[in-house]
């Protein structure tokens, strides 16, 4: 183990400290831009006049510290004026830090404190009301939805917490109309559902289909994803728009999420019958395709 991993391992349970998702997020970007310097962290501190236990903290999100401080450390990285703006405007913590939305730069699925929160979690339900999930997403049905290769390469790069060893347990909510509205391409639309039908198969995942039965009410009209973590840290909630995502840690806020998914579990079918239906599905889309 190098002295960098050393350090970075002295802390048990890294998260059981009080943090919030904007603190880990700064953390975790701070500590790439080191990785990517090339610098070790005891380096780096020593020459900072810093313990190395201070700048592990901040790196693990679990201390804070001054917009002075982390202009000199992001300095010390070399990085250019686009980095540290964006940096300094996470540190800024005049802003509501439990309540903050990320420009889809350069797309939602690359956003930092999405990926690190997945890998973490304890558990991640997700829904998309038109679309099937990205967890969920075969490369094509995603190439055909964005037309953006880099998009497609991050979303699977971003799947790949679903083969985690000691990944999250996921939950898929995939609405029907996903299924039914499609795509032009019934040989992608097939291999979709296909996809989805032996998913309801993998360990640690289960898809759960919302008929087309379930109508139109409120909670059904928008995205939502839930991340849980174990005690103490507080659930994560994020909803995707058009050009941003909107991250929630406010309990009050969160408790909406919850409750959006407790509803979403009444009114889905059961494992069983989601996976016979989407297996229909893929038949229905392959008698299309020939």
């Amino acid at each position: 183990m190098n002295s960098d991993n050393a350090v970075e391992k002295t802390v048990e349970n890294p998260w059981a400290r009080l943090t919030t998702a904007r603190s880990r997020e700064l953390g975790e970007e701070l500590r790439r831009i080191r990785r990517q310097a090339g610098l070790a962290l005891p380096r780096v501190a020593k020459g900072l006049g810093w313990s190395a236990g201070k700048l592990s903290k901040l790196e693990l999100g679990s201390r804070g510290t001054s917009l002075w401080e982390i202009g000199i450390l992001i300095g010390r990285y070399g990085v250019d004026k686009a980095v540290r703006d964006r940096v300094l405007a996470l540190a800024d913590q005049r802003a509501d830090t439990h309540n903050f939305l990320r420009l889809h730069t350069p797309c939602p699925d690359a956003l930092t404190v999405l990926t690190l929160h997945e890998a973490n979690a304890a558990t991640v339900t997700a829904y998309e009301p038109l679309t099937v999930p990205a967890l969920g997403q075969t490369e094509d049905y995603a190439r055909a939805l964005t037309a953006d290769e880099d998009q497609v390469g991050a979303r699977m790069k971003r799947q790949r917490v679903l083969h985690a060893v000691n990944g999250p347990r996921v939950l898929l909510y995939v609405h029907e109309a996903a299924l039914h509205m499609g795509l032009d391409d019934p040989v992608v639309m097939r291999d979709q559902a296909l996809h989805l039908t032996l998913m309801c198969g993998w360990p640690g995942v289960t898809v759960r289909l919302v008929p087309m039965t379930a109508g139109t009410r409120t909670r059904l009209r928008h995205p939502a994803t839930l991340m849980t973590f174990p005690d103490p840290i507080r659930p994560v909630a994020c909803a995707e728009t058009d050009t941003a995502t909107v991250f929630h840690d406010d309990p009050e806020i969160v408790a909406d999420y919850h409750l959006k998914m407790w509803r979403l579990g009444v009114l889905a079918l059961g494992p069983d019958e989601s996976h016979e239906r989407l297996a229909r599905w893929a038949d229905r889309y392959d008698r299309g395709s020939h």
